[in-house]
């Protein structure tokens, strides 16, 4: 990463998640481990709702599972799905109120071959787009290339300057933000709540 950058402000996520993840979109996920740095610029996301956003975690109610995304905001929510991948949230809104963003795919920007290593991908050309694609363009493979589990980073503060795992702005800006139904659920499938920069090459999917 070349541009000047630095972590988002709590004040950003202490909104509703429609508009917080509109604006993720450009922002950068950094994964620190000792003197590596790994980052990926956010492409897509989807907005999770509280009580009457049926596809919610949040509309369980509160629970230990679900604690994080009642805030405070701008922590991670990690969980585990059809018991194979983690899944990457951001909490939203002031504490005591539930939402969340769900990192759906990202652009791999640097520690691009230690991604791969993580991912067991040693035969990848990372010269092409079209093995680079590969590598974060779904909220499975972003944690593995990220290494996001949840016993390690679940409730994680990701606005603190000494986590290991941050959301920052290098100051990017998504032009061309297109909005579509979320993918691969069923309930309140109908809410237009999936945000990508429209056109990019690394979108889990067109």
């Amino acid at each position: 990463m070349t541009r000047k950058t630095k972590v988002l402000r709590r004040a950003f996520f202490n909104r509703d998640p429609r508009a917080v993840a509109r604006e993720l979109l450009g922002k950068l996920i950094v994964r620190r481990d000792g003197r590596k740095q790994l980052a990926g610029r956010i492409v897509e996301v989807e907005a999770y709702l509280g009580a009457g956003d049926l596809a919610a975690h949040a509309a369980a109610g509160h629970t230990a599972r679900n604690a994080v995304i009642f805030g405070p905001s701008g922590h991670a929510y990690v969980y585990f799905i059809y018991g194979v991948h983690y899944c990457l949230n951001i909490s939203c809104l002031p504490e005591g109120d539930a939402g969340c963003v769900l990192i759906r795919a990202l652009e791999p920007v640097s520690g691009i071959a230690d991604m791969a290593n993580a991912r067991g991908l040693h035969d990848l050309d990372l010269s092409t787009t079209r093995d680079l694609r590969n590598l974060a363009s779904g909220p499975g493979k972003l944690c593995e290339a990220l290494s996001i589990t949840r016993p390690r980073d679940n409730g994680k503060d990701m606005l603190s300057p000494a986590s290991d795992l941050q959301v920052i702005s290098d100051g990017f800006r998504a032009e061309d933000v297109a909005t579509t139904q979320r993918i691969g659920i069923t309930k309140s499938a109908e809410m237009p709540l999936r945000y990508v920069i429209a056109g990019n090459t690394f979108l889990s999917r067109k």
